[in-house]
C-alpha cells in the first residue's frame, strides 16, 4: 500500500483527493486544522505551510506520493498591487512548497518511484488581466517542476496540474451567486467551471502506477480554456 502525503486536505481539492485514495493508500494530511478527519480513513498532522517546518517523525520512512495544495487567488490591477502581495503569493504557492519537498526528499527517495503532484493555473500560460501576482507564482512552479523532474528522474516523477476556475472555498468569491456561476461556466469551451473532483481524479492518476511513464508535464485541466477558441 502506497503512502501518500497531502499538504492541505481539509477541504477543496485536497479533501477530494483524500476521499479518492483513502481505501487504496495510506493517506497523511498535513494541514492547520481538519474538522472532518473522522469522516476519512486518514492520518492528520497539524501543519501550517506558511510558517511551520514539517515534522517528519510523524511520517513513514517511505513516501510514495506528495501533493501540495495550498495556494492563493489574488486578482487585481497591477498598478494597485504592493510588492508585499507578490511576496505573499510567492511564499505560499512556491517557497513553502520548496521547503516541504526539501524536508521530505529522503522519504520520497526511499520509494521505488515517487510521484510529486503540484498545482499551477491556466493563468501561467495565458495572458490574463489582473493575474500578474498569481501568474508569477504559478509560473515559478511550472519551471521548478520541470527542472526537479529532470534532476531526480527516474527515481521521482514530478508533474503539474494547471486548472482554470474550480469550485472550491478558495474561489468562493468568484462563484458565490448564480450570475457569477453562469458567467464563469460560459467562459469555458466545455461550458462549466471545474470541480474539486475533476482535479482530484487527475491527481490520483498522476500518483498511481498508471502514470509511471509520465514526468515533467503540465496538464491543463481547464475545460478547454487554454487551447480551444469557441465562437471567437
Amino acid at each position: 500500500m502506497k503512502n501518500i502525503l497531502l499538504i492541505g486536505g481539509s477541504y477543496g481539492i485536497g479533501y477530494a483527493i483524500a476521499k479518492e485514495l483513502q481505501f487504496e493508500c495510506k493517506v497523511y494530511i498535513a494541514s492547520r486544522t481538519f474538522e472532518n478527519s473522522d469522516e476519512l480513513n486518514v492520518v492528520h498532522i497539524s501543519f501550517d505551510a506558511s510558517k511551520d517546518i514539517l515534522d517528519t517523525s510523524k511520517l513513514p520512512e517511505v513516501i510514495d506520493g506528495l501533493v501540495y495544495c495550498p495556494g492563493s487567488i489574488n486578482l487585481r490591477p497591477f498598478k494597485g498591487i504592493k510588492p508585499e502581495t507578490f511576496e505573499a503569493d510567492m511564499h505560499i504557492n512556491f517557497i513553502s512548497m520548496v521547503k516541504v519537498i526539501q524536508t521530505i526528499l529522503p522519504n520520497l527517495s526511499a520509494s521505488n518511484q515517487a510521484s510529486i503532484v503540484l498545482f499551477s493555473s491556466v493563468a501561467a500560460s495565458m495572458g490574463m488581466p489582473f493575474h500578474t501576482s498569481v501568474a508569477a507564482a504559478k509560473g515559478a512552479i511550472e519551471g521548478f517542476a520541470k527542472a526537479l523532474a529532470a534532476e531526480y528522474t527516474p527515481k521521482i516523477r514530478v508533474n503539474v496540474i494547471a486548472p482554470s476556475l474550480t469550485d472550491t472555498p478558495l474561489a468562493d468569491k468568484f462563484l458565490n451567486n448564480d450570475v457569477k456561476r453562469e458567467k464563469s461556466a460560459e467562459r469555458h469551451p466545455l461550458k462549466r467551471f471545474g470541480t474539486a473532483v475533476d482535479l482530484a481524479q487527475m491527481a490520483t492518476f498522476l500518483l498511481s502506477d498508471k502514470s509511471s511513464w509520465i514526468s515533467g508535464q503540465i496538464f491543463h485541466v481547464d475545460g478547454g480554456m487554454s487551447t480551444l477558441l469557441v465562437n471567437g
